[in-house]
C-alpha cells in the first residue's frame, strides 16, 4: 500500500495540474476508445484495469490514514473479484452485485474528484477542469445504468440500428448519455420504459443543476479568498 510520489498515477492526485490529465484521459475514453474500440472486449478490459488502478492510486493519494485507504479499497476489490466471477458464470446474484459495485465505483471516483475540487484554497483554473472531470464521469455513471436496463429489460430502449461494426451498446449509450445531460434530444435512442424514462429524466435534471451548484461553489470560494486577502492587507 505505500506509493512513491514519483509514481505516475500517483501524481495525477497529489497536484492540481492532474486533473488536466484526468481531463485528458477521459477525453480519450468517451471519444475514441469507447466509440471506436468498444466493441473488442479484451481491449476494453485492459482499459478497466487501467482505470481500477488509476482508482487505487487515488484512494491511497487522498486517504487520511492507512486503515481508511485499505477500508475504501474493499470496493474496487470486490468489483474486480466480482467481473472475474462474472466472466465465466452467469446469475442473478453476481449481476446485482456487478450492477451495485459499478455504482460504487462511479460514486467512488467522483467523490475523489470533488475532494480535490472543493479542497481549501485559491479557485484555480486546474479546478474548473476537475469540474469537467466531474461532469463526464456522470455522463459515464448513467451511460453505465441504461446499458444495463437495455441488457436486462428486453424493450427498456427502441434503438436506431448502426450499419458501422465498431459500434457498440456502451459506445450507443456513451452517446445517449450526453445527449441526455445537455438536453439535447436528437431521438435515435428513446427510452421506453418507465425506469428508463425516470432515470432520463433524473439525468437531465442533474444536468441542468450541477453546473449550476457547482459554479455558485466555486465562485463563492473565490469571493471569500479575496474578501479575505483584502481584509489581511488591511
Amino acid at each position: 500500500m505505500i506509493v512513491k510520489k514519483s509514481r505516475f498515477l500517483y501524481r495525477f492526485w497529489t497536484q492540481e495540474s492532474g486533473l488536466s490529465g484526468m481531463l485528458i484521459l477521459l477525453f480519450m475514453m468517451h471519444f475514441i476508445v469507447i466509440p471506436f474500440f468498444g466493441s473488442y472486449s479484451r481491449f476494453m478490459v485492459a482499459v478497466n484495469i487501467f482505470w481500477m488502478l488509476f482508482l487505487f492510486a487515488g484512494i491511497i493519494a487522498l486517504s487520511k490514514h492507512k486503515k481508511q485507504a485499505v477500508l475504501i479499497s474493499i470496493i474496487p476489490f470486490l468489483f474486480i473479484i466480482t467481473q472475474w466471477i462474472n466472466y465465466f458464470e452467469h446469475n442473478i446474484f453476481i449481476l446485482f452485485a456487478d450492477l451495485i459495485l459499478s455504482v460504487a465505483i462511479m460514486l467512488l471516483l467522483i467523490t475523489l474528484v470533488l475532494m480535490k475540487v472543493l479542497e481549501p484554497g485559491p479557485v484555480t483554473t486546474y479546478r474548473i477542469v476537475g469540474s469537467i472531470v466531474v461532469y463526464m464521469i456522470l455522463v459515464h455513471f448513467w451511460s453505465t445504468l441504461y446499458l444495463f436496463l437495455f441488457q436486462h429489460i428486453e424493450g427498456a430502449f427502441q434503438i436506431t440500428e448502426s450499419k458501422f461494426s465498431s459500434n457498440s451498446d456502451l459506445a450507443s449509450f456513451m452517446y445517449f448519455s450526453y445527449v441526455c445531460i445537455t438536453s439535447t434530444g436528437f431521438g435515435e435512442i428513446v427510452p421506453l420504459h418507465p425506469l428508463a424514462r425516470s432515470l432520463v429524466q433524473i439525468e437531465v435534471l442533474t444536468g441542468v443543476l450541477y453546473p449550476v451548484i457547482l459554479i455558485g461553489r466555486l465562485v463563492s470560494d473565490a469571493n471569500f479568498a479575496v474578501n479575505k486577502t483584502g481584509k489581511n492587507k488591511e
